[in-house]
């Protein structure tokens, strides 16, 4: 069972963050600016740079054409950067499989090449990458701010490392969901109700797929 969500205005808007190497063109982003759109919310889905540091700075950026109290909503490294600025703006947020320690991931990846499917970019991990990363890693965060969706078979990140984390939080556990969390249209209504917002639950565009047409690559791809 869901805990009570906390006492909060209605979201002025939604900023969705999407994860590592995917992009502001990937189908989960698409479904958040249809669900927004039918709820006449502003909705910012950024492409972000692959640099942890970059990235947060510009979703930060587009936070003042979202009003002044946007839901952050963020999937895999996405929900890492989603959690920092909720935590620095005082806002709730809603989090997709979320990264909780993700320098230890990029770890492995040091001096690896990678494409961006959507952007057509091609780019290397340095060590910057993972030095960024662990200087912005969170010790601890506000539980009660956040809505974690958590497939129970995540094949990329440890569900139980974010329930760990975020304990306090209200949970939904998707029984077998990979990492891209494919069932996301099914959970879109859970997502708005956590910033005061009402969305009927209904067929959405590309609501059979969230993933990236011809990826087979997991590795190269945390939408």
């Amino acid at each position: 069972m869901l805990r009570a969500a906390s006492r909060r205005p209605a979201a002025s808007g939604v900023l969705y963050l999407h994860g590592f190497n995917s992009g502001s063109g990937s189908p989960k982003a698409g479904l958040m600016r249809e669900a927004c759109a039918r709820l006449g919310l502003p909705c910012a889905a950024p492409q972000l740079p692959h640099r942890p540091r970059a990235a947060l700075a510009l979703a930060e950026a587009r936070l003042a054409e979202l009003g002044s109290a946007p839901l952050v909503v963020g999937s895999s490294m996405g929900g890492f950067l989603a959690t920092l600025i909720a935590e620095r703006h005082d806002l709730p947020g809603a989090l997709i499989n979320p990264a909780v320690a993700p320098a230890t991931l990029v770890a492995d990846w040091v001096g690896q090449r990678f494409d961006n499917a959507y952007t057509g970019e091609r780019f290397a991990i340095e060590p910057e990458h993972l030095e960024e990363l662990e200087a912005l890693t969170p010790v601890r965060v506000t539980a009660e701010r956040y809505l974690l969706l958590l497939g129970t078979a995540d094949e990329t990140l440890d569900p139980r490392r974010a329930f760990a984390l975020y304990r306090g939080a209200r949970a939904i556990l998707h029984p077998r969901g990979d990492h891209g969390f494919a069932a996301l249209a099914d959970y879109l209504p859970a997502i708005l109700a956590h910033g005061g917002h009402a969305l009927a639950s209904a067929r959405l565009a590309g609501r059979e797929s969230v993933g990236v047409p011809g990826d087979t690559n997991d590795r190269n791809h945390f939408g």
